[in-house]
């Protein structure tokens, strides 16, 4: 019975980085159901210039990422503290490059590293955040590359698109589509 227990633990905490991964794919590839995914729907997030639900945070992020810049969000040092078999702590560290414009509509770059600090609850065998703040450790604002992105990438195609464009969501409906064609 303790190995059934320590398999199951080691799924869940599987299950949570999972939704960590979705989330940073959601937030960089303006993916509504991603982000969606990520989010339990009575979710809380306080995530600097916005404290309020997770509702109105996805509703706030894809209003500023679908306007067409790329964004990098890299998660590392996941610490994941079970305090029950449906509820954990987590504590996600994180670089993210974002690219947005500002009320003008002039484009800024800053890295920004910090903390995910979240409350993770599984409800029906799916684990998804219920709560998270954001802790910032470091801002730089960045000063953007002269040069036009045809300029600056090159032969280095293709580039990162937004949902539905990029390529990560071709590859995933071949891969799902020959799923279902095998078993058919």
């Amino acid at each position: 019975m303790k190995h059934k227990k320590k398999i199951t633990e080691l799924l869940d905490r599987e299950a949570i980085r999972d939704c960590l991964y979705r989330y940073c794919r959601g937030i960089d590839r303006a993916d509504e159901g991603a982000l969606r995914s990520s989010y339990w729907p009575d979710a809380r997030d306080n995530h600097g210039a916005y404290s309020g639900s997770a509702e109105g945070f996805i509703e706030f992020a894809l209003g500023v990422f679908k306007t067409g810049p790329r964004n990098i969000h890299q998660i590392t040092n996941i610490l994941i503290e079970f305090s029950s078999p449906e509820k954990a702590a987590v504590e996600s560290y994180f670089a993210a490059l974002q690219r947005a414009p500002d009320k003008a509509g002039t484009l800024s770059q800053a890295l920004i590293c910090g903390r995910y600090c979240d409350l993770f609850l599984k409800k029906g065998g799916d684990w998804r955040i219920a709560e998270r703040t954001v802790v910032y450790d470091l801002v730089e604002e960045q000063i953007l590359a002269a040069a036009s992105e045809t300029e600056q990438f090159g032969r280095r195609q293709p580039i990162g698109a937004s949902c539905p464009d990029d390529p990560v969501y071709a590859i995933r409906k071949t891969a799902f589509l020959q799923e279902d064609e095998s078993e058919a």
